[in-house]
């Protein structure tokens, strides 16, 4: 009879292909198994047993079903050689927050038709403050925004920029196209030397990553000033 050596070993000593935590980087969340996924919570095992074998034994005393792990308590779940009470409360928090998660409305983002649409949806956040904020909007091949972030804050006149967090956050949103911003807290409507050419900076850097820079927005409490409309892009 084969033998799972596996189920002895410490996830450490298994393929790099083969680990959680590594897989979950390399492939994706949604390829790991939930044993994997509970195992990334856990961190190990026992010594006779991994992390991802404990944990399938675990799911198959609750049917292989999460909604039947998620009633077990820590007691039941300190039951378990390798479970002691700090592991329990880390599953039962997770599956806990899953369980919150389903019962929440997926937020609701816009979809960008004009410049006027990101002055009405970015105003809010950055309109009337006393320094300088820089947004990027994450944008599906629908104009829908699928994400935004705040990149830089600053003083009254300037912040810092971080290309490479831009080009990060794009590829993890897997977005087409961004729609950059910024405010004026002077409150004057015009695009300075320094806007011109952090612009083209991130325009270039996007297109080696064939993403497209759509606008640059500037916004101050009552107006907007748009790089794309004013044929500055």
């Amino acid at each position: 009879m084969l033998m799972d050596t596996k189920s002895h070993l410490s996830i450490k000593s298994w393929s790099e292909e083969d680990r959680p935590r590594e897989k979950l980087i390399a492939k994706g969340k949604k390829t790991l198994t939930d044993a994997e996924l509970l195992a990334i919570l856990i961190g190990s095992g026992s010594r006779n047993e991994s992390a991802v074998n404990l944990c399938k034994r675990i799911l198959g005393q609750a049917d292989n079903n999460l909604n039947t792990l998620g009633k077990f308590s820590i007691n039941q779940l300190s039951a378990f050689k390798g479970i002691g009470p700090a592991k329990a409360i880390s599953i039962i928090a997770a599956l806990e927050l899953g369980r919150r998660q389903q019962s929440q409305e997926i937020p609701k983002y816009p979809k960008i038709t004009c410049s006027y649409d990101v002055f009405k949806y970015l105003q809010p956040l950055m309109g009337d403050l006393a320094h300088e904020e820089f947004w990027v909007l994450y944008l599906d091949n629908s104009n829908k925004v699928v994400f935004k972030k705040m990149i830089g804050s600053g003083g009254l006149t300037s912040t810092s920029v971080d290309l490479r967090l831009i080009f990060k956050e794009a590829l993890d949103q897997n977005a087409v196209s961004l729609i950059l911003s910024h405010n004026h807290p002077s409150g004057k409507l015009q695009a300075s030397q320094a806007d011109k050419n952090i612009t083209d900076k991130i325009k270039e850097g996007a297109a080696t990553l064939s993403l497209k820079v759509l606008d640059h927005i500037i916004i101050t409490e009552k107006a907007h000033f748009s790089f794309a409309d004013k044929g500055v892009l």
